[in-house]
């Protein structure tokens, strides 16, 4: 099913088509793992110095625009793009792009420094996801980065709740190491990668600090790659 098709349909009750019993238990809501991603990346922005007020910022596969209301703030630029016409409805003021096609960004060459795609690519078809990162490193400048965030197929939990989501019926979860295999294929270069979303929520405030400690572990649900052009 072309994510297209796929994600118009369920556009109207994503947020409770998510909903599962384990899921909750780790996040009453959906907002503690926007917030985590968000995080993910203020702390990448930070150890590497960048100033992401001068910086152009595209999601990619944005869906509801959710994690770049939480950062526009601090980019000089954001910007979106996804298959689903109906996902994007709802984006409010965030200048977000339909994209007529899995693999092609409708954004001009090098017209990003930063690019982030969030559990996008378990739903693109394996052909199509070599295509895919070489659009995304098209549209970065020189030196630009690119954050990749997937689930992770080593944490079992994960995979119990990808296999009972209706949202993931056709979702191919990937490994870090096949991640990287694409970005490697498009000539972007590896910075560093973490996995996360080891503790849940009502942990998280408290003990933080101790899911960096095991970031390089296969523990959390997801993981994150940084590579830069």
């Amino acid at each position: 099913m072309e994510p297209k098709a796929e994600f118009d349909r369920y556009a109207k009750n994503y947020d409770e088509l998510l909903r599962d019993p384990i899921r909750d238990t780790f996040a009453p809501t959906t907002d503690f793992f926007h917030w985590r991603k968000w995080i993910l990346i203020e702390n990448f922005i930070r150890r590497h110095g960048l100033s992401p007020d001068k910086m152009a910022w595209l999601d990619v596969g944005c869906g509801k625009g959710e994690l770049l209301m939480l950062g526009r703030s601090r980019f000089g630029r954001v910007a979106g793009c996804d298959p689903s016409a109906e996902m994007i409805r709802d984006a409010g003021a965030i200048e977000i792009h339909e994209q007529k096609l899995p693999d092609s960004l409708p954004f001009a060459d090098e017209s990003f420094d930063f690019a982030t795609a969030v559990c996008v690519y378990h739903h693109v078809n394996e052909s199509s996801r070599g295509s895919l990162t070489s659009e995304i490193r098209r549209i970065l400048r020189p030196h630009g980065i690119f954050c990749m965030i997937e689930h992770n197929p080593l944490n079992p939990i994960t995979r119990l709740i990808v296999r009972r989501s209706p949202v993931d019926v056709e979702a191919r979860l990937l490994s870090m190491q096949l991640a990287k295999s694409y970005t490697h294929q498009a000539a972007l270069r590896f910075l560093e990668s973490e996995y996360f979303l080891c503790l849940p929520e009502r942990f998280y405030h408290r003990f933080g600090n101790l899911e960096s400690r095991v970031k390089a572990l296969p523990l959390g649900g997801q993981y994150a790659i940084f590579v830069q052009r």
